[in-house]
């Protein structure tokens, strides 16, 4: 094995007193690995939607002002005062970024999960994966099939058990069909093609156009564009053609999930129903994942008493998952990484790069079709 530095760079990211977040790539030791852990060469970190929000924490990145060396860049942005008020517990810590990666394992701890990774190339998730080197748990490694490099593992964590994750999610608790909004996203794609494979309703909702034709390019079946007149009318036809029930949000904010509770009502009350001013027995459940809009939720109720709206992460999910369970989804990645959850990227960058303003900005309006890899 190749011989490990004594320090490695990391990004780092601080939220100030000064109502500011500052974002730096510092030199810190490189950690070693205990008893059941690994410690990995990072290769590849891609940014995800999760990563920025710990990243910038919702600082406005349009009045972003670089600073430190080109060895040593800094950026600092300001942060909303409503913001900061939730942030109290971050001011003066240094946090260190990044949720999955994937990387050879280079160190292994004494034990004989560990150790049988060692020299192996692993997907991981982590929580320091904008580094150098990175611990993990063996528990969080899933060592790569044959032919496969880092950058096809690197996405092999939050987006592929997120979307097995919402079905899964789906059959435990008695539904039959989805409903995903954002769908167009890469873990919407990926989300469409594990249904298609599985045989089960997808209901796609979508803001734009350009987004509707690339899902139905890949096959979708129902795709519901949010920016059209007949929106809700189109959804409320999907849902009575798929049943569905279920919904994954990863807006989180505005009018949207209660629109898709109001459509899931009269999808299943007909028109000559008789009157009841409880609405319908059929329970109607909206998961927000997301928090792509930041405003308040607002629900303008038509959808009678049987609902329900929550939060729905996958570390929660993984953590009630059982063992054999959890093993099974893993195997599922390993062997479809490069068909069902392939992802793709638009820019490779290093370290110091990520802190560049006009790269920063781009990744940080998470555009559909945009996706960022960090090469550390």
């Amino acid at each position: 094995m190749p011989e490990i530095p004594a320090t490695m760079r990391q990004l780092r990211s601080l939220v100030t007193s000064d109502n500011e977040v500052r974002l730096s790539v510092a030199t810190v030791d490189t950690p070693q690995p205990g008893e059941r852990e690994v410690l990995i060469r990072v290769e590849a970190a891609p940014v995800n939607p999760s990563d920025l929000g710990l990243l910038l924490a919702m600082a406005d990145v349009s009045r972003a002002v670089a600073g430190g060396s080109d060895g040593e860049p800094t950026v600092t942005a300001p942060i909303p005062e409503p913001v900061m008020r939730s942030l109290t517990a971050r001011i003066g810590q240094e946090m260190t970024v990044g949720n999955e990666g994937a990387g050879v394992v280079v160190a292994a701890g004494a034990s004989a999960e560990a150790q049988a990774l060692l020299g192996r190339t692993v997907g991981f998730a982590g929580g320091a994966t904008y580094g150098e080197y990175c611990l993990a748990s063996p528990r969080m490694c899933l060592p790569l099939p044959e032919g496969a490099d880092a950058v096809d593992g690197a996405s092999s964590f939050v987006n592929p058990l997120t979307a097995l994750g919402m079905v899964e999610t789906m059959r435990n608790e008695g539904h039959s069909a989805l409903v995903h909004t954002a769908a167009a996203s890469n873990l919407g794609r990926m989300l469409n093609r594990i249904c298609l494979a599985d045989d089960v309703p997808l209901v796609n909702i979508v803001r734009r156009p350009e987004q509707a034709r690339l899902l139905r390019d890949q096959g979708a079946v129902h795709v519901c564009d949010s920016s059209e007149p007949t929106f809700e009318a189109d959804l409320v036809a999907a849902l009575r053609e798929t049943g569905a029930t279920l919904a994954f949000d990863a807006i989180g904010g505005g009018t949207i999930a209660g629109q898709i509770l109001n459509a899931m009502e009269a999808a299943i009350v007909t028109p000559d129903a008789p009157y009841s001013r409880y609405g319908s027995d059929v329970h109607k459940q909206v998961y927000v994942y997301g928090a792509l809009d930041r405003r308040p939720i607002e629900l303008h109720r038509r959808f009678g008493f049987a609902w329900g709206v929550g939060g729905w992460l996958l570390t929660p999910f993984l953590a009630r998952t059982g063992g054999e369970d959890l093993a099974r989804l893993r195997q599922r990645v390993a062997g479809e990484l490069t068909t069902t959850f392939a992802s793709h990227y638009t820019d490779q960058i290093s370290l110091t790069e990520a802190l560049d303003l006009e790269t920063l900005q781009r990744y940080a309006r998470m555009a559909t079709g945009e996706k960022f890899l960090v090469r550390p």
